[in-house]
């Protein structure tokens, strides 16, 4: 859903509305009645039942003869109205829950004035207002527990429409649509040759069901189409909240920010660039080597990549006002996305992936943005041994999963948790390479000396008091033995 609405868009909009027979449960006419609670429960049942039906939005006009859909103007003007102390878009914001995109369009159509409220469709879970749900029924709004029936079938819709099928912009015209997407960019990422003439563009766009055809010959542009390759997110204003931010600190706390990024483009389409970015606020660590010295990023870059993509393609699309976030500390890296994980964070490295937004991973597979199998959370586990780095830290919190970096640190200024963990994950990752841990290994993952294989055994024992590994042969001698993680 665009941000800008030309006039020439809304009046196009209100003569179609208009068209529509008198029961329509995705559309509400009005003549100035504007009560408050009534336009909150409007909203609620409106995006229902528009995401019942299948559309995008739920509309409710003023200035319309409900009986003869006749023009007759209307009083009510949103941005002067208020309830209660507050101006009537921000107390309808409060009082939505989860929260969604809904806007008022004030206009003049042959010289009488109209308000369209434009309601974004409901999206993974049923929107209430005031703590309750509400649906349409004909022409009639009814609480949405009353009507058992219809509450099943919407969450069948839920259930089955994954978010990047979703439109996110409607009736655009061949002009508009390649000039919100970066059809360019699509090209390039695909290796495809630029076809010669509008027509072939749009068929390639459209065979990747990044857009899809309107009647009229117009167009819609998908989710999928406009979080990948949008030349600015803000064109949609769904999507706008789900840019990613990136966020540089002084320190080790979020005490005082030093800067604080929000992307433009699109995934696809930004994400090279979103990398540079980060390239150039991670700090460099000085390793010495045989014969000099030289400097090299703190946080190997595959790694980074790697997180980064999985932030992206494992969000929560359903969960407004959030998106991934970058934090970038003098100690630590975190990276941040809405939504818990759909697999135990202690089985990242293991478990086969599984994504909420299927279409959106399988495209960035396709263009090398991310692993083609598994999660790429092996790969972050070896960079950050091979860099000799603090075992990274993946956890859940009430509704995010975070993924953290940390920055090179001794193994005496490990502490015990750091230590359990870095044996854990080792002992992972040996065991899905067919490879198994043992005394050795963990003292090349630490670089300790083998005249200290003591210091390796304590932290064997650590990880085997923790529960978290376990011997492969209980009964093997002291020099044969191996471990493997507690789950296999």
């Amino acid at each position: 859903m665009t941000v800008e609405r030309t006039e020439d868009y809304l009046h196009s909009l209100l003569r179609e509305l208009i068209k529509l027979p008198k029961e329509t449960e995705w559309v509400e006419f009005k003549h100035n009645n504007a009560i408050p609670e009534q336009v909150g429960e409007y909203i609620s049942a409106l995006a229902n039942s528009a995401a019942l039906l299948g559309k995008r939005c739920g509309y409710v006009v003023w200035g319309i003869d409900d009986k003869t859909h006749d023009i007759v103007g209307t009083s009510f003007n949103p941005e002067t109205a208020r309830h209660k102390q507050q101006e009537l878009e921000s107390w309808l914001l409060q009082k939505t829950v989860p929260k969604l995109h809904f806007v008022f369009h004030r206009f003049l159509f042959e010289s009488k004035p109209v308000v369209i409220l434009e309601i974004q469709a409901a999206n993974h879970t049923p929107v209430a207002f005031d703590q309750t749900e509400y649906i349409r029924v004909g022409s009639y709004k009814k609480k949405l527990k009353e009507h058992q029936e219809k509450e099943r079938e919407l969450w069948r819709v839920f259930d089955q429409t994954p978010f990047e099928e979703l439109i996110a912009a409607e009736r655009a015209d061949a002009d508009e649509v390649l000039k919100i997407l970066d059809y360019p960019s699509y090209f390039e990422l695909t290796e495809q040759t630029l076809p010669e003439n509008r027509d072939g563009i749009l068929e390639r766009l459209k065979n990747d069901r990044l857009i899809c055809e309107h009647v009229a010959g117009k167009w819609n542009i998908t989710n999928l189409g406009a979080i990948l390759f949008a030349r600015k997110l803000s064109s949609f204003s769904h999507l706008r909240r789900k840019v990613v931010r990136l966020i540089l600190y002084k320190g080790n706390s979020r005490v005082e920010t030093v800067r604080e990024i929000e992307g433009t483009k699109g995934y696809a389409s930004g994400f090279a660039g979103l990398l540079d970015t980060i390239g150039t606020f991670l700090p460099e660590n000085e390793v010495v080597g045989k014969a000099l010295r030289k400097t090299v990023p703190m946080y190997p870059d595959l790694a980074v990549r790697e997180l980064v993509a999985n932030a992206i393609i494992h969000q929560d699309f359903g969960m407004s006002g959030t998106s991934p976030m970058i934090e970038i500390f003098s100690d630590r890296m975190e990276i941040t996305n809405p939504g818990i994980p759909l697999v135990d964070t202690n089985r990242f490295l293991d478990s086969p992936p599984r994504s909420r937004n299927e279409a959106l991973a399988s495209f960035l597979r396709r263009i090398g943005i991310c692993e083609e199998r598994g999660s790429g959370v092996d790969k972050v586990v070896f960079q950050t041994e091979f860099y000799q780095l603090p075992a990274p830290l993946f956890e859940q919190t009430e509704s995010h999963t975070r993924a953290v970096l940390f920055s090179h640190k001794g193994l005496r200024a490990m502490d015990k948790e750091d230590r359990i963990r870095a044996c854990y994950l080792h002992c992972c990752l040996k065991y899905v390479n067919r490879d198994i841990m043992n005394n050795t290994s963990v003292r090349e993952r630490f670089g300790i000396e083998e005249h200290n294989k003591a210091q390796a055994t304590r932290i064997i024992n650590l990880a085997l008091d923790a529960e978290v590994i376990r011997p492969y042969d209980p009964d093997a001698g002291v020099r044969n033995k191996r471990y493997i993680p507690y789950w296999a």
